[in-house]
């Protein structure tokens, strides 16, 4: 594996969806297919864990890690990073406030 990209879903239902196709975008530039996608569920009260769990069903280079309840960003990206099987691991947040394509 190439590359991974970690990040956390937080009230990310606005975002997931684009987020997704951005990133999957950027990285096949960076990697070609060799990417996967990690996206760690920090008990989101939104539907963000079924966005997710949709996006894993049409695409298998996502993962879907949901956590037991809210650990905060922090611990979110860490288990993250724990799962992560790139040389190389990138860590963004969903929101698109930076964008995947940076």
């Amino acid at each position: 594996m190439k590359l991974s990209i970690v990040a956390s879903i937080y009230y990310s239902s606005p975002y997931l969806h684009e987020f997704c196709e951005r990133v999957c975008t950027a990285a096949k530039a960076v990697a070609g297919d060799d990417f996967e996608i990690i996206l760690v569920n920090d008990d989101s009260p939104d539907d963000s864990l079924q966005m997710a769990l949709e996006l894993r069903q049409k695409d298998n280079r996502i993962t879907v890690i949901d956590l037991s309840r809210n650990f905060g960003h922090h611990k979110a990206m860490m288990t993250g990073l724990m799962h992560a099987h790139g040389e190389r691991v990138f860590l963004i947040d969903c929101d698109l406030e930076e964008p995947p394509e940076v």
